[in-house]
């Protein structure tokens, strides 16, 4: 059973990984070259659809990489899980504090109303979300360490 869990969490942080890697380094790139107003439209929807989906996703995570870490308790690799469950608590902080206010700005914007610093405000996500991304992928390594 704990073999299901390690397996099961860690596909989960991996694809949560894969999803924030990918809205990093892909979808903002292609959003941001789009022509005119499509690529602030497409951050919005974005993060209306996104910030719908994540934090049941970031919270879960943590969950199971806390099951994990209570039930492995007595396994080899426990402290690394513990150490990954630290960093995904860092990942959920900065998000609540530095990343959701300005989604929650960014995702209501239209090219009417959005204020006139909306790309440094962007720019600034952009930033922030790599740092984050960088958090969960060590998170993530940290729990394929432990499974090996």
């Amino acid at each position: 059973m704990l073999t299901a869990l390690q397996v099961f969490t860690t596909v989960a942080v991996g694809l949560m990984v894969g999803v924030e890697f990918s809205v990093a380094f892909v979808i903002n790139r292609i959003l941001d070259a789009l022509p005119g107003d499509s690529g602030q439209l497409g951050r919005a929807h974005g993060g209306r659809m996104l910030g719908a989906v994540m934090p049941v996703w970031y919270i879960g995570s943590l969950v199971l990489v806390a099951v994990w870490a209570v039930a492995g308790r007595h396994h080899g690799g426990a402290g690394l899980v513990v150490t990954a469950g630290a960093l995904l608590i860092l990942s959920v902080i900065m998000s609540l504090l530095l990343l959701v206010p300005i989604n929650n700005r960014g995702k209501t914007w239209t090219p009417e109303n959005r204020p006139a610093d909306w790309k440094q405000q962007m720019n600034r996500w952009d930033r922030l979300h790599h740092v984050r991304v960088a958090v969960i992928i060590a998170a993530f390594a940290l729990l394929v360490t432990a499974l090996t």
